[in-house]
């Protein structure tokens, strides 16, 4: 397994270390509901250190990512960021990715760890068709998550910039515990935070002054939890290379009026289930579990938990579109005995703001 920069910090907080994508990762340190709530009330720091970082240069980046990427890169002005997805050449999606556009001709895309490799041949087969320098530089960040409604609090007192007039999907370089860094202003947790690129080498300093100045180390345990109540996507489960994002909550990433690869095959594809999100009083839903209607199945989980915020079951499930409107009383197989779920749209609590 690969490690990070911060494994031996993990090792000496006695993180439990699991398998993540071929690298070893800490899922919790404390329990999974300390640190999602440590998170939602104050400010938790993550290790996201095996997340993909790709360079994206050239006269024609922006024609490049325009082609290559799902929502609008040309609304992208220098030192801003969005949300974006890489769609396949069928309508599906090889990736849900950020996008920061770090000067005129410069764009660093932040891609999920599971799918690096993947990315980055689907990027480079297109690119020789663009005037564009398309480079890997994984291996060059360390990325930590500092996340919740105190981290710009906790941040101010540790960078040189001012951090108040930051808005949301801002990203620009500080120095942070004296270390050179690129902050964002992102995050995948629905609370206001900021992503921190440094350099691996910089990383366990970095790391213990946000420990020291009062942030929770959270693991991939929480971050799964609270993107969940959050109603983001997780690749692999929500998207995958055969879903079509018009038929998820995540349809406003499709901007029409461009091209892109595959848009004939989007567009054309009809949404016989749709991305829902379902809360259960009673019972604890998983990914793969069955939703039924009247005893017939209907859809399946994408993504279930036990909310630390609601005290109550939450999933994502993709269901026929007959069953998908807000308010549809559903039921979810939980080990073999049908429990009555809602159909709601997410985020299943409120978000954090900036």
């Amino acid at each position: 397994m690969k490690h990070t920069p911060l494994y031996e910090n993990h090792q000496k907080l006695g993180a439990r270390m699991v398998d993540f994508a071929g690298w070893a990762m800490p899922i919790q340190y404390t329990s999974i509901n300390a640190e999602h709530l440590a998170v939602r009330q104050g400010v938790g720091v993550f290790d996201v250190s095996h997340m993909g970082e790709f360079w994206v240069r050239g006269p024609e980046a922006l024609e490049f990512l325009q082609y290559v990427t799902l929502n609008d890169a040309a609304r992208l002005k220098v030192g801003r960021a969005q949300y974006s997805m890489l769609p396949n050449a069928n309508g599906g999606v090889v990736d849900d990715v950020y996008l920061y556009r770090t000067g005129e001709r410069e764009y660093l895309m932040v891609v999920n760890a599971a799918n690096i490799e993947k990315d980055f041949a689907h990027l480079a087969a297109i690119a020789p068709r663009y005037k564009v320098e398309l480079e890997d530089a994984s291996a060059d960040w360390a990325l930590l998550a500092v996340q919740g409604p105190q981290a710009e609090a906790l941040l101010a007192g540790l960078v040189d910039v001012p951090l108040a007039e930051k808005r949301k999907n801002s990203v620009f370089e500080a120095r942070l515990a004296g270390r050179p860094a690129r902050l964002a202003r992102t995050g995948y947790t629905g609370e206001d935070g900021f992503e921190v690129f440094v350099r691996p080498e910089d990383a366990p300093a970095v790391w213990e002054a946000l420990l020291e100045a009062g942030a929770v180390p959270c693991g991939l345990g929480a971050r799964d939890t609270l993107r969940l109540e959050a109603g983001f996507a997780l690749y692999g489960h929500e998207l995958t290379d055969e879903t079509n994002p018009r038929c998820t909550p995540f349809a406003w990433v499709v901007k029409e009026h461009k091209e892109f690869l595959g848009k004939p095959a989007l567009l054309a594809g009809d949404c016989r289930e749709r991305l829902v999100g379902l809360v259960l009083e009673r019972g604890v839903p998983r990914a793969g579990y069955t939703v039924l209607r009247e005893g017939r199945p209907v859809g399946r989980v994408t993504s279930g938990t036990m909310s630390p915020v609601l005290r109550k079951g939450i999933a994502l499930a993709y269901v026929e579109e007959a069953f998908a409107e807000e308010g549809t009383e559903l039921l979810v197989e939980v080990r073999g005995k049908p429990y009555p779920a809602r159909v709601v749209k997410p985020p299943f609590v409120p978000l954090g703001k900036k």
